[in-house]
């Protein structure tokens, strides 16, 4: 395998799940299925959960139908040494599974041009076909590979990959501040026994339900990374991005941001983009 596969085998899907919630409330919900959980009491009560929060996150990232984006990746090592990154995403929003994504390298020269495609699922293995231009051809990839680097930054295949509210058991924590923003803290425990994770601790924005900030703990429940989302901003009217999102790896030091620009929401892209053959297409 050579030097170029072996760094991107490790490449997973930037799907929008993870990385956007969205502020208004989607066909799917009304305002009566929201309403009571920010309600006095409503905590004490039980009526709110930690799944009924992490529900409330991935219901309100509904509609958006595709994006596209740009994303410039600064990877950064303890000693401050840095290394840079440029990738161009497409995404196709799958109601009733996860979504699709392809994803393409402008920079470093070495990988130009190489492109990955991802159809991630709710409950199963993602499907992953890899093209590098050298070799003129595609490849799928196997295996997990869930704890590996994602082109050597500190964000991994589960932290990467969309956020689907059945991979994980919920449990609400607490309500505290962030700053000055009123946070539910739910934790996540992954069901997936491959997973790189023994928890995940989330903080979550109560008026927008915006993730704001995720702390990671390793197999052997250590804290090991912390994300931070930062510079928010609505498109259409409607959904919340982030500007920018920033991994701390506790254990090594190292860190890595990621500074998203240019998004375009419901462009009209559809299933036929999204195939190995955009793949060979991909420049």
């Amino acid at each position: 395998m050579n030097s170029v596969m072996a760094r991107l085998v490790t490449i997973v899907v930037f799907a929008c799940g993870t990385f956007a919630v969205a502020s208004e409330l989607p066909t799917t919900a009304t305002q009566s299925d929201i309403d009571p959980l920010v309600a006095d009491g409503a905590v004490e009560d039980g009526a709110v959960t930690g799944l009924s929060v992490s529900q409330a996150v991935k219901d309100r990232d509904t509609g958006w139908n595709d994006l596209a984006a740009e994303m410039r990746m600064v990877i950064r090592n303890k000693r401050g040494r840095e290394r840079e990154r440029k990738i161009r995403i497409r995404t196709l929003e799958q109601l009733e599974d996860g979504n699709k994504t392809l994803m393409v390298f402008n920079s470093p020269p070495d990988i130009r041009g190489t492109a990955l495609l991802s159809f991630t699922h709710i409950a199963s293995d993602d499907d992953q076909w890899l093209y590098l231009p050298a070799l003129k051809r595609v490849k799928r990839i196997s295996g997990s590979g869930r704890s590996g680097p994602f082109v050597g930054s500190e964000f991994s295949f589960e932290d990467l990959s969309s956020f689907e509210v059945e991979k994980y058991e919920h449990e609400l924590l607490r309500r505290e501040m962030l700053g000055e923003t009123p946070c539910f803290v739910v934790k996540q425990d992954p069901i997936d026994k491959d997973s790189g994770y023994s928890q995940r601790v989330v903080w979550i924005d109560e008026n927008q339900y915006l993730m704001r900030k995720v702390e990671f703990f390793d197999t052997r429940d250590r804290r090991l990374k912390t994300l931070e989302y930062d510079g928010y901003e609505q498109y259409d009217d409607r959904f919340w991005r982030p500007g920018t999102m920033t991994m701390i790896n506790h254990q090594t030091g190292a860190s890595t941001d990621l500074h998203w620009s240019n998004y375009q929401l419901n462009t009209g892209l559809d299933a036929g983009q999204f195939n190995k053959g955009a793949l060979q297409r991909a420049r």
